[in-house]
């Protein structure tokens, strides 16, 4: 779970975003970062796949996100997670138990869609955007350099739809250069969650074990 939004979607940094970033770089991200912001429902589905340093590929995770704001829910078939903005509850659904944490910005930052988005805003220079076609669509291809060696990851590349501005594609590159690439499709920014979305109900899931981790 933490790579699949280690890998949505970028880990918020002090650090204010280096001088060599491009300014029209700056200037799409901006505008994709502003879909998630103001938004008050985003449904999306995503895949997956994890790549090692050597090559090898393993099977893609498939899922789907729903995001409000600091909210999300998130879906795959070993497990689902909602976050209200302050606790986290995460079903395991092999063992049917409940995870119930508050975790920490950090921890957010490395699952959140709206805080992975938010990366390039600090501790990241930007490369120039390149045209490229992914999912048979036009996009802008965005290189993302840490500014420091501290972190997880040695770079980041988005794929950025030219039409509507969504992210399309993220590839993360570990320091151990291994990669997790994501790919995001069925994109709707139109829809209006109530907050409830965002919370489990136990009263759905009465012989599911819950432990409280706060």
């Amino acid at each position: 779970m933490k790579m699949l939004f280690y890998t949505l979607l970028f880990v918020l940094s002090p650090a204010f975003v280096s001088a060599q970033q491009s300014a029209e770089a700056r200037k799409i991200l901006d505008k994709a970062y502003a879909l998630y912001e103001e938004s008050y429902g985003i449904k999306l589905s995503f895949g997956i796949t994890l790549i090692e340093a050597g090559g090898t590929k393993y099977p893609a995770q498939s899922g789907v996100a729903l995001v409000k704001g600091n909210k999300f829910k998130l879906e795959t078939d070993e497990m689902e997670t909602w976050f209200d903005g302050k606790t986290q509850w995460v079903l395991m659904k092999d063992a049917d138990e409940v995870n119930i944490s508050s975790p920490t910005s950090k921890e957010i930052a490395s699952i959140s869609p709206l805080a992975l988005l938010s990366m390039y805003k600090s501790g990241y220079s930007l490369g120039n955007p390149l045209s490229k076609t992914t999912q048979g669509k036009a996009v802008y291809q965005i290189e993302m350099t840490p500014s420091t060696q501290q972190g997880d990851f040695k770079h980041i590349s988005v794929w950025v739809d030219k039409q509507g501005y969504s992210v399309l594609q993220v590839e993360l590159t570990m320091k151990d250069n291994s990669k997790s690439v994501i790919e995001i499709s069925n994109y709707n920014a139109n829809n209006n969650f109530p907050d409830a979305t965002f919370v489990f109900n136990k009263d759905l899931y009465p012989k599911t074990e819950i432990i409280d981790l706060r």
